[in-house]
């Protein structure tokens, strides 16, 4: 476990970084033609960033970023 120090502005820069990276990878799945091993990619990496997300921000907050089951998981 590691362990990080950070003061409130440095808080919500994270949080406002980590957002709109889940922002640009909701928009890019739904964007056709990107190719399906991509796309799983991307939602792995939408995974780790929302884990991150849980860590900094407010549960009210991250409501809007919960993921999304698919058929295929």
């Amino acid at each position: 476990m590691l362990g990080l120090m950070i003061n409130h502005t440095e808080l919500k820069e994270l949080e406002y970084l980590i957002k709109r990276e889940l922002d640009e990878i909701i928009f890019d799945l739904d964007d056709s033609r990107i190719d399906n091993m991509v796309k799983d990619a991307m939602k792995e990496r939408y995974k780790v960033l929302f884990q991150l997300l849980r860590r900094v921000a407010s549960e009210k907050e991250c409501m809007r970023y919960i993921p999304k089951k698919t058929q295929n998981e």
